[in-house]
């Protein structure tokens, strides 16, 4: 086994025992050393006093036969799920004629040189383009007012160099201006005069600069865990667009490719943010349980509802250019792919709620445990199913309002395939978030409960007669 990964607040534990069992003993109240006394680790004492999160640091060891069930039923699914990203590996994205088409023109970056402000009367009108980005044809109405003259040149690409003119409307939504970067379409097949136009402008600045920022912050305020975080973020986003998306363009199974790729996903970012411990191993199972369901009531419903998953300009050029896509499986695999991560977040809290809940009362039963947890996990249930819902109606917010100025009632509105599709992809997702609470509780409840007084993991911790040292040692 691999250097164990756990995303405290302050170090890297590195150890070759079994994956779910922990290497410090912290109690997780966030104050280490009050029970044994703040000598026995000085080196960490300053530090766990003021570490309180979902986790606050490596759970107690759970019974040898535990670890032997967890492992029994963890290491078959990690290895399905190796196995089958081996089998369903697609070896890069197909290649396929460019239709010049949406997001399936080629593109080159440019700039903008210059700005000249003329009338748009004496503008010849093919050379106004339309807010669809295509000139208009010569009996097309032209507008009144100053338009702009850019002059863009061409910075990358065989025709680096190469300048072109285009026409901006005073009421176009994208504005240009002298220096600025932009995107340009290139047409092969066009006119020489007709070959590039601007289809957009260059954002990477901006965005790197926010992406930067949020990284500073994750790391500046989660420290090692929010490093790994970090980690596990671009792991996750790797898994995507070099697994999932290529195997599905390769004709493989969506909903198949779907579930392993959110397995791998579920894998990786848990063990890596969270250490692998049994705690993180209950969390695991409750998942993966939440994503069963998940997968089986959407398959069920989206057949019911007789959901095509082509409903956009987007997915219909997908299915143009790849007809033997199953857009209705690939719709499926999107529901089970966005639940994962809210998933992951209730999951891992409900399991530390009961595991803190034990820590504070080691004489709880399951049953008083499961109890306690659930209180918790309903308050969890009403925000994170808000939140969801919430999340989908802003992603669809300028269809709902189209919707709302043709005056269309809700009954037409739900009806729609549009909605609908998102109506089924958030109720089917907010089922399996609301069953994953009393799943994962109970499974919480029933492994922190087994082990009580007098079992080898209670007779392994430390006491004051141990010389202080401050580290359980395994049986």
């Amino acid at each position: 086994m691999g250097p164990l990964i756990s995303c405290d607040d302050q170090s890297v534990t590195s150890s070759p025992q079994p994956p779910i069992e922990p290497t410090d003993p912290t109690d997780h109240t966030g104050h280490a050393h009050s029970r044994h006394g703040a000598s026995h680790e000085p080196s960490h004492g300053p530090s766990h006093g003021h570490s309180h999160s979902h986790s606050h640091g490596p759970a107690a060891p759970v019974s040898k036969h535990l670890r032997k069930v967890i492992a029994a039923v963890l290491i078959p699914f990690a290895a399905a799920v190796f196995v089958g990203m081996i089998v369903l590996w697609p070896g890069g994205t197909p290649a396929h004629e460019r239709t010049g088409v949406g997001f399936d023109r080629q593109t080159q970056q440019g700039k903008v040189v210059s700005i000249e402000q003329v009338d748009c009367k004496s503008v010849n009108a093919s050379q106004v383009p339309t807010p669809g980005d295509a000139p208009q044809g010569s009996g097309a109405r032209t507008p009144a007012g100053d338009c702009k003259k850019a002059t863009v040149e061409v910075s990358t690409g065989p025709d680096q160099g190469r300048r072109f003119v285009e026409i901006v409307q005073p009421g176009a939504p994208r504005q240009l201006g002298s220096g600025q970067e932009v995107v340009v379409a290139y047409a092969p097949a066009a006119p020489r005069e007709l070959q590039y136009s601007v289809i957009d402008v260059n954002r990477k600045l901006p965005m790197a600069l926010l992406a930067g920022i949020f990284a500073v912050a994750v790391v500046v305020v989660g420290r090692m865990r929010g490093l790994f975080a970090l980690i596990a973020l671009v792991v996750s986003f790797s898994v995507l667009t070099l697994f999932i998306l290529p195997a599905i363009l390769q004709g493989s199974n969506p909903l198949v490719v779907g579930v392993v790729g959110a397995s791998a996903i579920m894998l990786i970012a848990l063990y890596m943010c969270h250490g692998l411990t049994a705690r993180t191993s209950v969390a695991v199972l409750g998942t993966l349980v939440s994503l069963l369901l998940i997968g089986l009531l959407g398959s069920a419903f989206i057949g019911w509802a007789f959901l095509s998953g082509n409903t956009d300009d987007n997915t219909g050029l997908i299915h143009g250019l790849y007809p033997h896509i199953d857009m209705s499986g690939l719709l499926l695999a999107g529901v089970i792919i966005g639940s994962l991560g809210v998933l992951d977040d209730v999951t891992v809290t409900q399991t530390s709620a009961v595991w803190e809940l034990h820590q504070a009362d080691p004489s709880m039963g399951p049953r008083a445990l499961y109890r306690a947890g659930i209180r918790i996990g309903r308050d969890h249930i009403a925000s994170v199913v808000n939140t969801l819902v919430l999340a989908y109606a802003g992603a669809a917010l300028p269809l709902l309002l189209l919707f709302s100025i043709a005056n269309s009632s809700v009954g037409t509105v739900a009806n729609s395939e549009l909605v609908a599709e998102e109506i089924v992809r958030t109720l089917v997702g907010s089922i399996g978030l609301v069953a994953s609470v009393p799943v994962t509780t109970a499974l919480a409840a029933l492994v922190v409960s087994a082990d009580r007084p007098g079992s080898p993991a209670a007779a392994a911790a430390p006491g004051p007669s141990r010389g202080g040292r401050g580290r359980r040692r395994k049986r």
